[in-house]
């Protein structure tokens, strides 16, 4: 047996920008799992799906010209059916011995759980590779995840696109076969415009550079550098920085197959749009990069990316321009035209547009989301009159014709009719700012009054959703309150707010009496911690730390993360694995205690030296800790604590708790709840326990 590279080629009309790299990677996938199922060795070494929106490869370095020996196992009756009481072969046997074309006497025999057995072994030759790819690229095609097939011609066959040409090549040989209609062949195609012609590939080693010979990358991550380096170049010639995006790179890479960069401009006139919405307009609509210049603002530069070397340049850039134009004219006519209406007179239209049927309108959530506001501000040191202004104004311009054409401008279409109106800037950014974070990866609100509308405006959103009966369900969340929990919880966290969250889900629950509905606040906090399980572990938070600090439910979620932080530095001690234990059959002893607890520890009481030792200790830590618990001082307690573990110890190993004479046992359970009460003080540590 010798390796040899594989290359498989499916050629078809343009696939789906989004859906490619999926493709690629599935039809990848699928040949790999064809070879390792049927036991072809292969050398994948860095292999990776390849692809262009004409064309899905897989290219192996190495695949191995066939099958090893195929060992078979097939399992007959067990010896007290197979065989009578003169050892002679029942019908069972001889129907099985018959069946593997075989006598009976030339079984094996095996033994298992319930007792011996007859046994066909064979070994067969292992299969050609070649015979065996068709096959396996059938079934690559076929595990494909292609929601809504295409036909094409009389045949029955469908893919995601009609396929044109397939090359199947395993060292220098065509593999033989027939798929989608298609016979395999070593004729590739180059670009369609720039060399649209067959491409003769002698070996799969050839195939990328023969393509690139073309005017084709097949390699996805060679194109996106190559859209980097020249959209970076372009920018930088026309003294600006590109805007490059991962998802806008991405559509672009899928796009073309020998990508090319072509400057482009528009009227400065347009400049005077918001340029949130000019920068949609480009990167969404029309996959363009916009140029900014040193300070972030947009410039009337943008770079278009062809499929073609043209040698016309100034009629592509042309072709570009003339179809971002129409947008960008519309864009600046919404934007004239609100402008003349104002901000505070859009606000007007709220009133008549139905947030949910039993919270109300817009109208009605922008008070309780102002009250809201208000109150928050006070506890923060924001400024109660701004954080009222800016929720009043916060929703008016989904009345605007701006955001109307372009819904993602929520918000940034407020900020920008707020500044044109004369509202403060502090006002016009909070109202930006309010919907941060707009997605997973987003920043919170960065300004104080952005933060208190942030938090005001999904604590609204939460109590109605849940009074309304829209909590999430499976996959089903129609208000988005599991992202609104999580948007809540960090910009509380990490703006360090150190709120009372109970107390303003009572508010936010209060704000909707009058529309004769009501959330469960337990029910609400549970749901919103719920959500942070996701939020730590993805900063490398043990689910047994998170549990620990969960179980106390601290009222307030900067509390909790420094709690959250304060037992991560103490699992960390060499005490702290002790300590847990200990603290877990401290939990133990007292929830089997049987008759009531003294409430206080009698000194008189303490006969062992252990008992007392440990008596005076945990005085003298309570002592020690008490100011650091009402500063929060977290870290400083559980350290603190951490020096019990000595006389812990020396307790659990010379004293019995559970003493005959009760006032001694009493005595000793009042001692170790008073010593649980201050190890859990910060955490529920037994978590720490495994």
């Amino acid at each position: 047996m010798s390796m040899q590279p594989l290359l498989i080629e499916l050629g078809v009309e343009e696939l789906p920008v989004k859906a490619l790299p999926g493709l690629a990677q599935a039809f990848f996938d699928g040949v790999i799992d064809g070879l390792a199922k049927r036991g072809i060795a292969f050398e994948r070494d860095d292999a990776k799906p390849l692809s262009t929106p004409r064309r899905l490869a897989v290219l192996l370095p190495g695949v191995e010209t066939e099958q090893p020996e195929q060992h078979s196992e097939v399992f007959g009756p067990y010896l007290n059916i197979a065989l009578d009481a003169n050892g002679e072969p029942t019908k069972a046997l001889q129907g099985f011995a018959a069946k593997a074309g075989i006598e009976w006497t030339a079984l094996e025999r095996t033994t298992d759980a319930k007792g011996e057995r007859f046994v066909l072994r064979s070994v067969t030759p292992g299969a050609q590779t070649a015979a065996l790819l068709p096959e396996i690229v059938r079934e690559a095609i076929a595990a494909m995840p292609i929601p809504k097939p295409m036909r094409w011609g009389s045949h029955e066959y469908a893919f995601a696109r009609p396929v044109h040409w397939l090359v199947l090549l395993h060292g220098n040989d065509v593999v033989d076969a027939e798929l989608l209609g298609l016979k395999s062949d070593r004729m590739s195609r180059g670009h369609r415009f720039m060399a649209d012609k067959q491409v003769w590939l002698s070996n799969p080693g050839d195939y990328v550079e023969s393509l690139k010979a073309a005017n084709v990358l097949v390699d996805a991550d060679a194109r996106r550098e190559r859209i980097v380096a020249e959209v970076n170049a372009a920018a930088a010639q026309a003294g600006g920085v590109a805007r490059i995006t991962d998802d806008n790179l991405e559509q672009v890479v899928n796009l073309v197959e020998w990508p090319a960069a072509v400057m482009c401009s528009f009227e400065r006139e347009f400049l005077a749009v918001p340029q949130e919405a000019l920068i949609e307009t480009m990167e969404i609509n029309q996959k363009f990069f916009p140029v900014l210049d040193d300070g972030g603002k947009l410039t009337e530069k943008f770079i278009g990316i062809a499929n073609i070397e043209s040698k016309d340049v100034a009629e592509v850039a042309k072709g570009y321009e003339r179809v971002i134009r129409p947008r960008f004219s519309d864009a600046k006519f919404f934007f004239d035209e609100d402008l003349k209406q104002g901000l505070v007179l859009m606000g007007e239209g709220l009133k008549t547009v139905t947030y949910q049927a039993k919270l109300g309108s817009v109208a009605d959530k922008v008070q309780r989301v102002s009250a809201l506001a208000q109150v928050i501000a006070a506890q923060v040191g924001a400024d109660p009159v701004q954080a009222k202004r800016a929720a009043e104004l916060a929703k008016n311009d989904l009345q605007s014709r701006m955001v109307n054409e372009f819904p993602e401008l929520q918000g940034i279409t407020g900020r920008h009719y707020a500044v044109a109106g004369g509202e403060s800037p502090a006002v016009a950014l909070a109202i930006d700012e309010s919907y941060q974070p707009r997605f997973a990866a987003d920043d919170i609100a960065l300004s104080p009054l952005g933060k208190v509308l942030a938090i005001a405006e999904r604590l609204d959103t939460l109590a109605g959703g849940f009074a309304a009966g829209l909590k999430p369900t499976g996959n089903k969340d129609p208000f988005a309150l599991r992202r609104n929990a999580l948007g809540l919880a960090r910009t509380v966290i990490e703006s360090g707010f150190d709120l009372d969250l109970h107390a303003l889900l009572s508010a936010a629950n209060a704000g909707l009496a009058e529309r004769k509905v009501q959330a469960d606040v337990g029910e609400l906090y549970d749901f919103i911690i719920d959500r942070l399980k996701g939020y730590y572990a993805d900063r490398g938070v043990p689910a047994t730390h998170f549990n620990a600090v969960a179980e106390l439910k601290p009222v307030s979620l900067y509390d909790f993360d420094r709690r959250i932080d304060a037992i991560g530095t103490f699992a960390q001690l060499p005490e702290a694995e002790a300590l847990a234990a200990a603290n877990k059959r401290i939990r133990n002893i007292l929830r089997k205690a049987e008759g009531e607890i003294p409430g206080m520890i009698d000194a008189s009481l303490l006969r062992e030296p252990a008992e007392s030792e440990l008596a005076e200790a945990v005085a003298a830590a309570i002592d020690d800790t008490g100011a650091s618990l009402q500063q929060k001082d977290y870290v400083a307690v559980l350290g603190r604590l951490a020096r019990l573990r000595p006389q812990v110890d020396a307790f659990f190993d010379n004293v019995m708790v559970n003493a005959e004479d009760p006032a001694l046992r009493g005595n000793r359970l009042a001692l170790l709840r008073t010593l649980g009460d201050r190890l859990g003080s910060v955490a529920a540590i037994e978590h720490l326990s495994s």
